[in-house]
């Protein structure tokens, strides 16, 4: 089965259309903060911001229709999570790093196989199904074995996932087979 494609950082001060997209922000050196959504970039006299909210408040303000409070972050602190294929020798299936990253911008994140991951209740996951991906999942257990003895994960959208925070009502979920699932 092959991998789903890799998250690469990309500068969002080199990208139009952020509304809506997931993003990395920090500083160099300092640290990174994702599961973020970024909407369109403002400009304020002579500095351009991207207003960045959680995850969580995203779906919520665009489920219920109501306004969130938006940071403005300075878009040379602002990196979108684009989507880009593995390359050969790129390793997926063990959870370890292989290599030192850069502290000069955010790391790529390769794809996990999530019958290899440690402790995915809450990750985001990619399931992948005759080469189509399916993203804006994540795990609401941990790998278990099912009633016919597969290796499975209990899996719910995004929306669903965040909307158990705010509302406290559980997540519909489905069973999938854990050999389908990757972690991002």
């Amino acid at each position: 089965m092959s991998a789903p494609k890799s998250i690469v950082p990309t500068p969002a001060l080199t990208q139009d259309d952020l509304r809506g997209r997931r993003v990395i922000v920090g500083a160099p050196g300092l640290g990174w903060r994702a599961d973020l959504r970024a909407d369109e970039k403002v400009v304020q006299g002579s500095r351009t911001y991207v207003p960045v909210i959680p995850e969580q408040d995203w779906y919520r303000a665009e489920l219920e229709q109501v306004e969130v409070f938006a940071p403005l972050v300075p878009v040379e602190r602002v990196w979108v999570e684009k989507l880009a294929f593995l390359q050969d020798g790129d390793g997926v299936s063990n959870p370890a790093p292989k290599h030192l990253v850069s502290l000069d911008a955010p790391p790529e994140q390769h794809p996990i196989t999530a019958v290899d991951a440690r402790r995915i209740t809450g990750r985001r996951l990619v399931q992948v199904i005759d080469g189509v991906e399916r993203r804006d999942l994540r795990a609401v257990t941990e790998t278990y074995s099912s009633a016919d003895g597969e290796i499975c994960i209990r899996i719910a959208t995004e929306l669903e996932w965040y909307r158990w925070v705010w509302s406290g009502q559980h997540p519909k979920t489905l069973e999938v087979p854990a050999r389908l699932l990757w972690l991002e």
